[in-house]
């Protein structure tokens, strides 16, 4: 099934599930009133959800309307905790490398986290208002994964069954902010304002075949002003999935229901593929040429973002977004 959040002018939106052609949607608040809810009680919403979503993709669903991603905030328009990984190691090593920085060794065994922004996101089609040009605004495609509670200690082995939606997220970035920042060696704060994630989330069974688990393998499709920036193939290259991710997440503590996960900038060592950011692009673009010339994101640039089936179907819908000036 798909969930989704209306913008209703409260914090967290209402509960809505949409049909799995993202052709209409339903609201769902009388089994719970947030997705935050109904992932705090997952056990007992979730067969009831599913009941509903039968219903809609059957036309039956009472109450059904149109469905409209204009109208729709990230699924969790804030969170608990959203804590994002660097899981594609051959992204990690060529960002490093534009920062004078070497990957080490542990890198190969002990996965990179941060604690990111979650006290709010972005809505998928909202502006990215920043308040320079000069602070380097670049975007990352990444895919995301929703938690129940998850136990502290948990094996990677048990944490998969932990897994029950998946999204797509554009992670910006400030990269004229974030050497000063990492310098002082306290970790991202300014270089990482708000998120904005895939309109929908989903169960993993929407996946099919391309879901095994821990990994999603389908291509993710990035955008930058109607020019195709990279497809990279989100299940190719990733050295830790998401039940790894899960794992090191939870070594020392427990992860509450809603907790977000994210994989990091997705990235294929076959450059044919694209990338998925602008830092990876004018990293490799210096190590060809010596120096880079694809500019990261100006005001008036849009990003978009979305991954498709085997049949060529959105599966998330799309990540639309804008760049403009933050007016205060």
């Amino acid at each position: 099934m798909k969930l989704a959040s209306l913008r209703d002018g409260t914090r967290d939106g209402t509960l809505m599930v949409v049909s799995g052609d993202l052709t209409s949607m339903v609201p769902a608040s009388d089994i719970a009133p947030t997705l935050q809810a109904a992932i705090e009680d997952w056990t007992r919403t979730a067969p009831r959800l599913a009941d509903v979503a039968a219903g809609l993709n059957a036309g039956t669903a009472v109450g059904a309307e149109s469905y409209a991603s204009r109208n729709l905030e990230s699924p969790l328009p804030r969170a608990y905790q959203f804590l994002d990984g660097s899981a594609y190691l051959n992204h990690v090593e060529l960002v490093r490398r534009a920062r004078g920085a070497e990957m080490p060794p542990s890198f190969l065994d002990d996965p990179l986290m941060y604690q990111a922004v979650s006290d709010g996101f972005l809505g998928p089609l909202d502006d990215i208002a920043v308040g320079s040009e000069a602070w380097g605004i670049d975007l990352e495609a990444e895919v995301t994964v929703i938690v129940d509670d998850v136990p502290m200690g948990i094996a990677a082995a048990d944490a998969a069954s932990h897994i029950k939606l998946v999204m797509l997220v554009n992670d910006v970035s400030l990269r004229g902010l974030i050497p000063a920042e990492l310098a002082k060696g306290f970790g991202f704060m300014a270089g990482k304002p708000r998120s904005a994630f895939s309109p929908v989330a989903v169960t993993p069974d929407e996946l099919g075949d391309a879901w095994d688990g821990g990994k999603l393998s389908l291509p993710l499709i990035t955008h930058v002003n109607d020019t195709l920036l990279g497809q990279p193939n989100a299940g190719v290259d990733m050295n830790f999935d998401f039940p790894r991710l899960i794992q090191h997440a939870a070594q020392t503590r427990p992860l509450a229901a809603g907790t977000i996960i994210g994989s990091g900038t997705i990235s294929n060592r076959d450059r044919s593929t694209g990338s998925c950011c602008l830092a990876e692009v004018r990293t490799i673009e210096t190590l060809d040429d010596g120096k880079p010339k694809t500019p990261f994101l100006k005001y008036g640039d849009r990003v978009r973002i979305e991954m498709r089936d085997a049949a060529g179907k959105t599966i998330f819908g799309t990540i639309d977004q804008k760049v403009v000036p933050y007016t205060g």
